[in-house]
């Protein structure tokens, strides 16, 4: 079972996950996701548990618990769509909503048209 885990501090990694988890049941494994721009802990990752029982046991005993100042959240994690290699989610088009004005679509950038970006931003004061 896949537990999501959120609340931890930035220097927690991955086997400090599994070692906390590991008090409750067998870990098949952990992960902490990472910021790719910063390359710092974004707070939170993903435990996975071989047995149920004891996944939803750590669920129970860790969630909300106080660790170095922060409550974590501990939760089953939701399945995510898979996606094609090199794909990525939506169709940025970008015409949704209000935006910069009505430039095709119904707003925004609209149609994936991007070569002149938003307007220029005016100074109010």
């Amino acid at each position: 079972m896949k537990l999501f885990v959120a609340g931890l501090t930035g220097d927690f990694d991955e086997a400090d996950l599994k070692e906390m988890f590991e008090l409750y049941g067998e870990v098949k494994s952990s992960q902490i996701i990472i910021d790719r721009a910063t390359g710092k802990s974004k707070g939170f990752g993903f435990v996975d548990m071989l047995n149920e029982t004891e996944a939803r046991e750590a669920m129970q005993l860790l969630d909300g618990v106080a660790m170095m100042g922060k409550k974590i959240a501990v939760k089953e994690a939701e399945e995510q769509p898979r996606r094609a290699p090199g794909s990525s989610y939506g169709n940025n088009d970008r015409s949704g909503g209000g935006g910069y004005g009505n430039r095709g679509g119904s707003g925004g950038y609209g149609n994936n048209d991007r070569r002149n970006g938003p307007p220029p931003r005016r100074n109010n004061y």
